[in-house]
């Protein structure tokens, strides 16, 4: 069939000028064939128990399982917690950063634990000492952004009381919510200079503690306003009504862990609707890792794969 040359060059011409004024509808069909990235947490192959899964067995499970990049979690690593990083430490963070390029995986994140909430001011000092060995492993590795917490009040007798009463925990006894959010914000500030430095990003989560709601960690990364300081959102931990609450901390995430439960959760399921948070997300055009964080009961080496499948499947990957 011949078109003719009129109607053709007048079809064309008309493409090119929505392309040039960015017609909605041009820019809604960018939105949809721009993709995440699919990334592995380690977590998800080991839960705090022995025995310990090395991150180098992650970082071939994730290339065998078709994963771009692998989410360290920061105490499975074979390097001592709390101790200066020296000569040793650093020679075992090159092995990894070596053999994740063999397996063709990109070390996507160092996921880390602090508090910043403390009266006490030394207290507060070792965990920003803490951070800033975490921003320069993560650098060593070639990671791009280590996840952060707030930290809580301490306040429950341990984690499983503390999920018991679904992440509420009462402030410490003669303080304030205002006081913490100040000591948290003060402290993070701190962390920013080296993260600059090193190019880490922080990305700091909806966990526990002042950032268990949407409005607590809006208010500290709002407060602070760093480009070196943005939104580690992870889809479980909002424990009722969690989609209107993803959708506020949307817009600052630069990195999303995606929660799974087979066989039951560690500690609690939940039903995620993973074409909504994919929709979510989509809204902000987001187009960053979405790792796999699985926190159930099942065998990693079944319940992966399939939670795996789940997000490929949503998000059209």
């Amino acid at each position: 069939m011949q078109i003719d040359r009129r109607k053709f060059l007048g079809l064309a011409s008309a493409s090119t000028a929505a392309l040039a004024l960015g017609a909605p509808s041009v820019r809604a069909a960018s939105r949809r064939t721009q993709k995440v990235r699919l990334g592995l947490s380690s977590y998800s192959y080991w839960h705090f128990r022995p025995p310990k899964v090395s991150i180098e067995t992650v970082i071939e499970k994730a290339s065998s399982l078709g994963a771009q990049g692998v989410d360290i979690l920061h105490r499975q690593m074979d390097i001592p917690e709390k101790e200066p990083l020296d000569a040793s430490g650093r020679a075992y963070l090159r092995k990894l950063k070596r053999h994740a390029f063999v397996n063709g995986i990109d070390l996507i994140c160092v996921s880390t634990h602090q508090t910043f909430v403390s009266p006490k001011a030394d207290e507060v000092s070792r965990n920003v000492e803490h951070t800033i060995k975490c921003i320069e492993i993560a650098y060593e590795l070639g990671a791009p952004c280590i996840r952060i917490n707030t930290g809580r009040w301490g306040t429950s007798k341990d984690f499983d009381e503390l999920m018991k009463n679904r992440g509420i925990e009462p402030v410490l006894p003669g303080y304030t919510e205002e006081e913490g959010f100040k000591w948290c914000i003060d402290g993070i500030q701190r962390c920013l200079a080296k993260a600059e430095q090193c190019g880490v990003l922080l990305a700091l989560e909806n966990h526990w503690g002042l950032a268990r709601t949407p409005e607590g960690l809006m208010r500290i990364i709002n407060a602070i306003n760093s480009p070196w300081l943005g939104v580690l959102m992870d889809t479980g931990n909002f424990l009722e009504d969690p989609y209107p609450k993803l959708r506020q901390i949307a817009p600052k995430t630069v990195f999303v862990q995606a929660k799974t439960y087979q066989g039951g959760g560690e500690w609690y399921s939940l039903d995620l609707d993973y074409k909504r948070v994919a929709e979510i997300l989509g809204t902000v055009n987001y187009h960053g890792y979405v790792s796999l964080e699985f926190e159930g009961k099942e065998d990693p080496n079944t319940a992966v794969p399939k939670s795996l499948a789940i997000l490929r499947k949503a998000f059209g990957l």
